[in-house]
């Protein structure tokens, strides 16, 4: 990519990270019509900003504790490999969505309500269930044996024996900490083709003087 800053806007879960860490924009938005959207990317502002580094963040992520030998210059397959030796435990889930619970609703602020509270529980759970191992269709949806898991998105170079993953690098991680940390991921729940959600988000970022740098659309054209 040549250009890099400007606005995000975006649809969907976490292939946006690794857009997002390529590109470096100033400011994100991500609108999506399904509510669980946005419990999922509540649920990783929480980890992004509880979280020292990606090591940590994958501890938390996936209920297991930090295993010793990996750090800030280990690669994303290192410290995937050293977690797949480690057990999930089902006691550092309930300690990890306690705290998730408390930075969004205590340090942050945000006045959830129990059915949001409840959504970003589901979504932790999941993580926690399924592991690295999660993918498309673990909780339910179709088309599961041809999608790629976590972890394959993870530490999977792009042909040319580069990983670019949003987990591939420190630097690419604090792209996405940082903006979280700042308040500056703001994900929105909206229609993409509706009169409301991209008009509002459009007006925020005229007032302030800012440009739409990159658009992804995902399939949502489909709806």
């Amino acid at each position: 990519l040549r250009r890099t800053g400007g606005v995000y806007v975006g649809v969907g879960p976490e292939q946006n990270f690794t857009y997002i860490a390529a590109m470096k924009p100033a400011m994100v938005f991500i609108v999506d019509v399904r509510r669980g959207n946005l419990h999922l990317h509540l649920m990783y502002k929480a980890l992004f900003e509880l979280s020292s580094d990606r090591a940590d963040f994958v501890g938390r992520l996936f209920a297991k504790k930090r295993p010793e030998g990996i750090g800030p210059k280990s690669s994303a397959l290192e410290i995937f490999n050293a977690y797949s030796e480690v057990p999930t435990s089902e006691a550092l889930y309930k300690e990890n969505l306690k705290a998730i619970q408390d930075h969004l609703v205590k340090k942050r602020g945000l006045e959830l309500s129990a059915d949001d509270i409840k959504g970003i529980e589901y979504v932790a759970y999941s993580f926690y269930w399924f592991g690295p191992g999660i993918h498309y269709s673990s909780s339910g949806g179709r088309g599961g044996r041809s999608m790629p898991t976590y972890f394959d998105l993870m530490v999977t170079d792009d042909g040319a024996g580069k990983n670019r993953s949003y987990l591939s690098t420190e630097e690419n991680f604090l792209v996405l900490k940082t903006l979280h940390s700042r308040n500056l991921f703001v994900p929105v729940v909206g229609n993409f083709g509706g009169p409301k959600a991209l008009r509002a988000v459009g007006k925020y970022l005229r007032d302030q003087g800012a440009t739409v740098g990159a658009y992804y659309l995902s399939n949502v054209e489909q709806y």
